[in-house]
């Protein structure tokens, strides 16, 4: 009933406004800032099948020195498997190592098995674990199923952030978002997440400025405060800037942090590193400059 009391979203209005905000245009100085504070949210993500230990590696020695004087990343992302290789590779660094957890990316499993998963990733020394909900359960009403899955989980991450991954593509509806996101902040998530990766569309700038007013909303009636991660199709700077904009425009300066604030990607990072070399040398580095992450 407290979820279907939340006040609709205006479709129109919503796309309206990220649309707007996603002109907004930065120059020089400002944007060398917001390149590097967007370097320093990245969750730099490797979420293949075919992922060896050599991969991941090599991905946390690019995390923690991205090159050229650029900030380390946020955290990188792997599977529960390979947590203890990321562990001992960004040692020390202060760059955290999150993992997929609860069946990802379906979430098709059952709360035992989600659960197990949690605490192995947490076992290996996972900082923080990035789970999905029951989509399946969500859409067919069944939000109390979700609600308990959610509290179990954060309960298993101990000491762990959670990341609660709604799957936003899947949700159909901008007031399905609103109430997954409240569902997910009740139930105990430290961050809301746009998507898997996985699934398309993923982290569109209508259903981020959404969840960011999600947590806005919901620490002014609570006090806590929770952060947001849009992820999937996130490849650009111009990408990552029109959310730092979408950012400070619904939430506020409070969330441009990385404690706040994450972009899930793995591709962005080149982007974001060619734009910053051009912007302090006034030459454009190819991406043969850099090492390739996917």
């Amino acid at each position: 009933a407290f979820l279907h009391g939340l006040p609709g979203v205006d479709r129109v209005g919503a796309d309206q406004r990220a649309a707007m905000l996603g002109t907004r245009s930065i120059k020089t100085t400002a944007k060398a800032r917001a390149i590097d504070l967007a370097i320093s949210m990245v969750d730099l993500t490797t979420l293949e099948g075919a992922d060896t230990a050599g991969k991941v590696r090599a991905m946390c020695v690019k995390a923690v020195h991205p090159g050229g004087g650029a900030p380390r990343v946020a955290a990188v992302c792997v599977y529960p498997d390979l947590v203890p290789v990321a562990v001992a590779a960004v040692a020390g660094s202060g760059v955290k190592v999150a993992s997929v957890a609860t069946a990802f990316p379906s979430g098709r499993s059952s709360l035992e098995v989600k659960v197990a998963d949690t605490a192995l990733a947490v076992a290996a020394g996972a900082d923080e674990i990035d789970m999905v909900i029951d989509r399946g359960a969500f859409l067919s009403g069944d939000y109390l199923k979700v609600y308990e899955e959610i509290v179990a989980v954060k309960a298993a991450c101990g000491e762990a952030h959670l990341k609660v991954i709604l799957e936003t593509g899947e949700l159909v509806t901008y007031d399905n978002v609103r109430r997954a996101s409240w569902l997910a902040m009740l139930a105990g998530a430290d961050f809301i997440k746009t998507s898997t990766g996985k699934v398309s569309p993923a982290a569109t700038l209508p259903v981020t400025l959404i969840m960011l007013e999600a947590v806005r909303d919901f620490r002014d009636r609570t006090g806590r405060q929770v952060g947001v991660k849009p992820a999937g199709g996130i490849r650009t700077t111009k990408d990552a800037v029109k959310n730092l904009v979408l950012v400070q425009e619904t939430a506020g300066e409070d969330w441009l942090s990385p404690d706040w604030f994450r972009l899930g990607a793995s591709s962005l990072l080149n982007d974001l590193l060619m734009q910053r070399e051009k912007l302090a040398t006034g030459r454009y580095a190819g991406p043969d400059y850099f090492t390739l992450d996917s």
